[in-house]
């Protein structure tokens, strides 16, 4: 049973108990949300529209969401697992599954390059310290943006579902270079939420929860292997060309191994062997054609990497441990090599940097078509926006309640949206005036 002050919701008056507990009503509401649905148009690492089957991120969210649950429930399938659990804040599959479907709601369109170039736009053109952040973004979405009743902002999730979304629980630091500079929980907007969600929260006041921390585990375990199988079946990333035995010299596994080691502070002999660890023992040995043989292969190997990766995961004995979730440093080092063949293989790809200049020249324009909208406050000016932010940009009463308000609407876009509203409010194509925006 989770304690009453895990069950609590910051706006009380919500609606009378069902059958359902808590943690399961907070599961429901986000499944059934409108920002869970955009996620189905925006990209994972490559457009949806590709014409391959990719994940796109509401895809990865519901196999974090897998994830994560099935270890949850796991840690905690015996007393002695609960007992841990309950020493560590507590571990509820429920939470867990209900802060994977969560962590990726403030994604916007087309990935990275678009989340950057709005902190860029929030912080260095207009002035805004809090920038753009998709996990703050996300926690913004289910505490204030989402609708579920008229009177109560967004999602009013339980203490325990919020805490457990809260991968970076703190919000931008001041000090240049702090990894709090890098990656944040909140915006200032939520501060009030924010606090009310760690005030109960055990340990260190800048730790994440079990519950967070068996989320994120989760998260860069779906994405390193998932995201590995679809661009080998692409023709992408060559498995079979990286099998190399430990005895021989290979150009291509040198020229990967010089890539990572740099990105991620190792030796390249460290790099090679655990890329070994990894592919070395898969059946994958020639490039993918889609035979049924070789289909069953790849499933084969995929999947024995996610049951490797969801067992070897344990819980701290004592909530002063630097670790709650404990995962062996073999298992970090697997994973890290598999996202890094994505980064060198796909993402540093030239073609893909091409494409993400061009997303984030469409923004830079919506941006600033949008902030022009909002100097006079007037209505004409202001129909440009949807009806409900037009409402909020009336009632705003501060330059950096506009900002983000425009943060807000850029980043809810799917990315079929963020094309059409830019073609027409750039006049690039009209379209027609039954189009919805």
């Amino acid at each position: 049973m989770i304690s009453s002050h895990r069950t609590a919701r910051f706006y009380r008056r919500d609606r009378v108990p069902d059958s359902r507990l808590e943690a399961q009503r907070d599961r429901d509401r986000v499944l059934y949300s409108s920002a869970l649905r955009r996620l189905g148009h925006v990209t994972q690492v490559v457009s949806p529209t590709e014409g391959l089957v990719f994940h796109n991120r509401l895809t990865h969210t519901l196999e974090v969401a897998q994830i994560g649950r099935r270890i949850a429930e796991r840690l905690v399938a015996d007393e002695d697992g609960r007992r841990r659990s309950r020493r560590l804040g507590g571990l509820e599959p429920d939470v867990v599954e209900t802060a994977a479907l969560v962590h990726d709601l403030g994604h916007p369109p087309y990935g990275h390059a678009v989340e950057t170039e709005l902190d860029r736009l929030v912080t260095q053109c207009y002035g805004v310290h809090d920038g753009y952040e998709g996990n703050a973004q996300s926690f913004r979405i289910v505490t204030k943006l989402s609708m579920r009743y008229l009177n109560v902002p967004g999602l009013n999730l339980t203490r325990a579902s919020l805490n457990a979304a809260l991968k970076y629980p703190w919000l931008r630091s001041t000090e240049a270079g702090s990894r709090k500079n890098k990656k944040w929980g909140s915006y200032s907007t939520e501060l009030e939420e924010f606090e009310w969600v760690r005030q109960r929260h055990p340990g260190r006041s800048d730790r994440a929860s079990a519950e967070a921390a068996l989320m994120d585990w989760s998260d860069d375990v779906a994405y390193a292997v998932h995201d590995v199988d679809d661009f080998y079946r692409a023709g992408l990333v060559p498995l079979h060309r990286l099998r190399v035995p430990k005895d021989r010299e290979d150009d291509e596994v040198d020229e990967f191994a010089n890539y990572a080691a740099a990105k991620l502070g190792k030796d390249t002999g460290e790099i090679r062997e655990t890329l070994r660890s990894v592919v070395g023992s898969s059946p994958v040995d020639k490039p993918y054609s889609g035979t049924s043989e070789q289909r069953q292969q790849l499933r084969t190997f995929t999947a024995g990497l996610i049951n490797s990766y969801a067992n070897g995961v344990s819980l701290a004995e004592d909530p002063d441990e630097e670790e709650l979730i404990k995962v062996p440093p073999v298992l970090r080092d697997q994973v890290d090599i598999l996202k890094e063949l994505t980064w060198f293989y796909v993402i540093a790809n030239r073609s893909l940097k091409v494409q993400q200049h061009g997303q984030r020249k469409v923004v830079q324009d919506l941006f600033r078509t949008y902030m022009e909208a909002t100097e006079g406050k007037d209505r004409e000016a202001l129909s440009i926006f949807p009806a409900s932010q037009q409402e909020q940009m009336q009632e705003a009463a501060t330059q950096e309640e506009r900002i983000r308000l425009v943060a807000d609407l850029i980043s809810s876009m799917t990315e079929q949206q963020l094309m059409i509203t830019h073609r027409k409010l750039t006049g690039t194509d009209p379209g027609s005036i039954t189009d919805l925006i």
